[in-house]
């Protein structure tokens, strides 16, 4: 579907979706891939940016506009009017940790010794299932 933005140009919703969840998949794919290297902390954050791409898909879907510009995937889930039990509303928060986390000096060592090889396997089990749920919507 052709729709037209705020500035009056073309934005192809199927498009921008699509873009969004090959993206995503890639990213995942990418996480298992950093998790089997043992760089467990960079595994979390592409984790962290596969479980976004999809939040954004699911977004631009429902209301045929781009997505918001944050990495808050808790906010991407509220501005998407999803209905989060109170696991998956703490998972999105963790998980949201792990970007910011990953990117700056000072808590980069603090979690990179957080990021134990269970820590990290038990995290990619629960943004396997927040993945799904998400897929299963869009």
């Amino acid at each position: 579907m052709i729709l037209m933005d705020k500035e009056n140009h073309k934005i192809d919703i199927d498009k921008i979706v699509s873009h969004w969840v090959v993206s995503s998949e890639e990213d995942f794919n990418t996480m298992l891939s950093l998790f089997e290297s043992k760089s467990y902390s960079w595994s979390l954050f592409l984790g962290h940016i596969s479980v976004e791409k999809l939040l954004k898909a699911y977004f631009v879907e429902k209301y045929q506009m781009h997505a918001p510009f944050t990495h808050n995937l808790y906010r991407l889930a509220e501005l998407s009017d999803l209905e989060l039990s109170d696991d998956y509303s703490d998972w999105l928060d963790k998980i949201t940790s792990f970007n910011l986390n990953a990117r700056y000096e000072d808590y980069k060592r603090e979690f990179t010794s957080l990021c134990t090889r269970e820590f990290t396997l038990d995290w990619i089990e629960k943004i396997k299932i927040i993945r799904l749920w998400i897929k299963q919507m869009l």
